[in-house]
């Protein structure tokens, strides 16, 4: 399933960039652009991402949204992932050492970890001289009004 949804968006994919140089925008600003196919146009939402096929009807033409599994896809890649992470501890608790270039799976941090990291002395020293330019302005303004102030008076 999965391979046969990668083979569909790679030939709309190729329809796109085959097609490009005949894509129009929409009179709505720009917001969709169309690409014209052998049997219709292919209509991108360039606010929303979503495609749509569009085809003449026996009234004009309709569009139909095309199927997005992008979630399928994610899960796929998260499971991938994971089994990927669970052969590596496999191979490390044979004390086997990992093939050249793969490297030891992060601990996962649940969703109630939260990483801290403080900052070093270039960061201070940088945050030390804002704070500075900003307190020397404000005391400048200050003393501007008092002599505003007192010219008046």
């Amino acid at each position: 399933m999965i391979k046969a949804f990668a083979v569909f968006v790679t030939g709309v994919c190729l329809l796109v960039a085959a097609a490009a140089d005949e894509a129009t925008p929409d009179s709505d600003h720009g917001r969709y652009m169309f690409s014209k196919l052998a049997d219709g146009f292919l209509r991108l939402d360039t606010q929303t991402g979503e495609v749509s096929m569009c085809s003449r009807r026996t009234i004009g033409f309709a569009c139909q949204a095309v199927p997005e599994d992008r979630a399928v896809l994610e899960n796929e890649i998260a499971r991938l992932r994971q089994e990927n992470g669970a052969l590596k501890q496999e191979i490390l608790a044979h004390g086997l050492p990992l093939p050249a270039g793969a490297m030891p799976e992060p601990p996962a941090a649940s969703d109630n970890d939260h990483i801290v990291r403080l900052p070093d002395n270039a960061e201070i020293d940088r945050v030390m001289a804002f704070v500075s330019r900003v307190w020397q302005r404000f005391v400048e303004a200050i003393a501007n009004a008092q002599k505003q102030m007192l010219h008046k008076s």
